[in-house]
């Protein structure tokens, strides 16, 4: 079993389980793929054409967070359900943010 994040000294790096075209923008939680792979999930409203979904990830995690959506990035994944997210934090917003995280880790 992985963790559904990484955290270093800039930030942290994130696996996320879009889905899109939901019927309400949320994060669900920390669950398991059948390859043992921790991810958070997270719903949104936005469908997956043109990057909506993606912008959609974004802003749903910015609002999370508590993070400028500029220190959020979809950096693999941008047209896969399955996403790696990097959240670029100094050492305050990182564990402002981990603890955020630690509420949501259920499944793993």
């Amino acid at each position: 079993m992985s963790p559904a994040w990484i955290e270093d000294e800039s930030g942290l790096t994130l696996r996320i389980r879009l889905t899109p075209n939901a019927s309400r923008d949320a994060v669900e939680g920390v669950a398991e793929t059948a390859d043992g792979l921790c991810h958070l999930g997270v719903r949104v409203r936005a469908v997956p054409e043109k990057g909506k979904a993606n912008k959609a990830l974004i802003a749903v995690l910015s609002q999370f967070l508590g993070l400028p959506k500029r220190d959020i990035e979809v950096i693999r994944g941008t047209t896969s359900r399955l996403k790696t997210v990097r959240v670029t934090a100094d050492a305050k917003d990182r564990s402002r943010v981990t603890d955020r995280l630690g509420g949501v880790e259920d499944g793993c």
